[in-house]
């Protein structure tokens, strides 16, 4: 890609994030950031930083330090405190900053809800008993005191003292096929899913496995962007947005 200049701090580890990653490299200087929470991840294309920053003000001194011209923001959709960080260091700097979102799931026909906490207390007021828990590990913890049968799929192990006390925990990465989700569904007996809003397609099959065996969908709405962010729905989008910079 030509047209964008300068140096651009792409905060990654989502499919969107390497797929602009490897649009821009080498014709753009860019460096991702990853947080490293997952092991072993997809790396992108081009220089590649592991770890947090510290912090907005570790934030702010790397893009100072590091002469970052604008900041692309590609986490996942639920990565709420780095997205709200770098709105807040980007704007007090004066620095370009986007968001790069894929769009969320139509939730309709689903049991929406607004938090972990409130996933669980649905889970309890329907007396679901055998749940397929897709939040990842950090969305145990709200389900710990449950008397339900949970089905965890992460792809870290979470941490034992925030799992439920009755529950498997099935460590995997995907993308998944239709085929395996409704078979995963079926064997286990699974009465609902508990997920989040993350959209894509790569575990869009459980939604439509889960909806054509019964299984009541709960799904967890996403945070809210910080106010006034600049947004796409996709990299072409991204890839305007940086074309832009350059009048």
């Amino acid at each position: 890609m030509s047209g964008a200049r300068g140096r651009i701090l792409l905060l990654g580890g989502t499919g969107e994030a390497r797929a602009l990653a490897a649009r821009l490299h080498p014709g753009v200087e860019i460096v991702s950031s990853l947080a490293g929470r997952v092991p072993d991840p997809a790396l992108p294309a081009g220089p590649v930083r592991i770890g947090g920053f510290g912090g907005p003000e570790g934030l702010a001194r790397y893009l100072r330090d590091e002469a970052i011209t604008a900041v692309v923001d590609a986490t996942h959709p639920y990565a709420a405190t780095i997205t709200a960080t770098a709105a807040r260091v980007c704007a007090e700097l004066g620095l370009p900053h986007l968001v790069l979102a894929r769009p969320g799931w139509d939730s309709a026909g689903y049991l929406s809800v607004p938090s972990d906490r409130a996933a669980a207390e649905l889970v309890a007021e329907h007396r679901f008993s055998r749940v397929f828990l897709t939040t990842g590990r950090s969305g145990t913890v709200a389900f710990r005191d449950s008397t339900a049968w949970f089905l965890i799929r992460a792809v870290t192990e979470p941490d034992p003292a925030t799992l439920p006390i009755h529950h498997e925990v099935l460590l995997s990465r995907g993308p998944y096929r239709y085929a395996d989700e409704r078979v995963l569904l079926r064997d286990h007996r699974i009465d609902a899913l508990v997920t989040k809003n993350s959209g894509g397609a790569m575990t869009r099959p459980k939604l439509d496995a889960a909806t054509d065996l019964g299984v009541a969908v709960v799904m967890i709405d996403r945070p809210s962007l910080p106010a006034g962010v600049v947004s796409v729905a996709d990299v072409d989008g991204a890839l305007l947005w940086l074309r832009s910079l350059t009048g």
